[in-house]
């Protein structure tokens, strides 16, 4: 067990620092105040980063630690922060570490005995979480799924029965066939997609996973949030009950497919489950 201090002791200190995700106001003072204190700013885009700080008059100069050089930027920069240079990290937009680069290079500061402190500021997935008027009391960050379906659909199947609020990221180009995934996976639940959080055109959409699945795709424009509701289903299937409807379906004359259809939407459960009962 270790104890560390972050400001009351002898060790260096590396800042984190959460970026704008949109709103540049959201750029704290704190942050501005860090990173003019600095000696170098290490960042996951050093163009993104370098055009973040020229709006706010700040010059200093950038090292790229990004996804695919982490683990090697991480040790050059362990080196400079020992021979007493002053670093802080910068992702893009939002929290360093959460769905981008970052956390590496903290394992490697914790391994080598400097400490990490965290220049609070924006979250995508906090703001659409708490905007979305679903269960915040739990819940459960994914960030983005497999851009394979048959790996995103094992994602998916893992986590199902989660009674957690779930939350996801998603890129514009794959909106739409990962919301008809998790549809498909999770059945149809309540959701939300929050697109250009803290910007002039910030939407929240709120419905079904059906309905957002099947969404104009002109209205999905912008990097985007999906928050779901969580697992309701507290007990096994009642199958008397869904038996029971079966047949009064079918009495009625209703296909298959229809059968499936009011059924999982009752029942709020994947249409798959319901097809394995009546077949």
């Amino acid at each position: 067990m270790t104890k560390n201090k972050s400001f009351t002791s002898n060790k260096p200190l590396v800042y984190l620092i959460a970026t704008p995700i949109g709103n540049l106001k959201e750029f704290t003072d704190r942050a501005k105040h860090v990173v003019l204190e600095c000696d170098l700013v290490a960042c996951e885009d050093t163009r993104n980063t370098s055009s973040l700080l020229n709006k706010f008059n700040i010059s200093k100069p950038t090292f790229s630690l990004r996804e695919h050089n982490e683990k090697a930027a991480s040790e050059t920069l362990i080196n400079k922060i020992k021979s007493g240079t002053k670093v802080v990290y910068m992702s893009d937009a939002g929290y360093p570490g959460i769905s981008d680069p970052g956390s590496i290079f903290v394992k490697e500061c914790i391994a080598n005995d400097i400490n990490v402190s965290i220049i609070n500021g924006s979250s995508a997935f906090l703001s659409c979480l708490l905007a979305s008027g679903l269960d915040t009391s739990h819940f459960y960050f994914y960030g983005f799924l497999s851009p394979k379906n048959n790996e995103a659909i094992k994602e998916l199947n893992a986590m199902k029965d989660r009674e957690e609020t779930l939350i996801f990221y998603e890129a514009p180009h794959r909106i739409k066939d990962t919301l008809k995934v998790i549809y498909n996976v999770l059945g149809n639940r309540k959701a939300v997609i929050g697109r250009e959080l803290t910007k002039l055109n910030e939407e929240f959409i709120r419905g079904t996973l059906e309905e957002l699945s099947n969404i104009d795709d002109d209205s999905l424009i912008g990097e985007m949030v999906i928050v779901v509701e969580g697992n309701k289903i507290q007990n096994e299937l009642p199958l008397d009950d869904i038996n029971e409807a079966i047949d009064l379906l079918k009495s009625k004359g209703l296909t298959n497919r229809d059968i499936i259809e009011i059924i999982s939407k009752i029942y709020k459960v994947n249409k798959n489950q319901i097809s394995k009962i009546l077949y």
